[in-house]
């Protein structure tokens, strides 16, 4: 499949998700995939087979951070309000998405992804050299070394997590980086639940968002409060 072949593919899959996308971000997303799909032949970064762009994989892996980008802007009035340079902490980055698409689709955040693994993390690197993703780091630990380290605590805007095992040992961890008013964004397959039994303060439920129709994917928001 020939790049152009693929923006096109993505813009389909972009306007059945009622999502506007500008030429520039769909070349960077585009580019990004074709990183992903050469460097997932020797480093296990996605279970999805990327070959001819599977539109589960476009879906998943770039337009459900795409649709859940168009809320944190607030476009449809109900999304939360962010400053002009959020800050945006991404737990188990893996292959890169959500955060990726995130930093693409809102270039102002400022972007840390943690990935425990070594190669996976080196892949993250590559990709934001690549992409030349400005104000974008990894860091090579697990999320909960990160809290010996005073300057990341409530510094962060956003928390996002995908395919990480929610549970309340890691919620009550990852509010740590959060400011107050600060967001956990929570990517949930069609197995997963929207967890608010899970939630205690400081964090408090706050929205459940629909990604992609067909893959009954969403994004469950919580809030750090008083």
């Amino acid at each position: 499949m020939t790049p152009r072949e693929f923006n096109e593919r993505l813009a389909k899959r972009a306007r059945k998700a009622n999502v506007t996308v500008d030429p520039q971000a769909v070349d960077s997303l585009g580019a990004y995939y074709r990183l992903l799909e050469f460097w997932n032949e020797k480093v296990n970064l996605t279970a999805f087979s990327l070959k001819d762009a599977p539109d589960e994989a476009i879906d998943r892996l770039l337009i459900e951070p795409l649709v859940a980008a168009r809320h944190l802007h607030g476009s449809h009035g109900h999304g939360p309000h962010l400053g002009p340079r959020p800050r945006l902490l991404d737990i188990g980055s893996g292959g890169g998405s959500p955060a990726i698409p995130l930093k693409i689709a809102i270039p102002s955040l400022l972007l840390t992804m943690v990935e425990s693994k070594t190669r996976k993390s080196a892949f993250l690197r590559e990709a934001a050299r690549h992409l030349n993703l400005s104000d974008t780091s990894v860091e090579t630990v697990r999320a909960e070394d990160l809290l010996t380290r005073p300057e990341l605590h409530e510094s962060q805007d956003l928390v996002s997590v995908r395919a990480v095992r929610v549970e309340q040992r890691l919620l009550t961890s990852i509010q740590a980086f959060l400011r107050l008013g600060g967001r956990i964004l929570l990517f949930r397959t069609s197995s997963g639940t929207d967890t608010p039994r899970l939630v205690a303060p400081p964090l408090v439920y706050e929205a459940t968002w629909t990604l992609v129709e067909s893959l009954r994917s969403r994004l469950v928001v919580l809030r750090k409060m008083l």
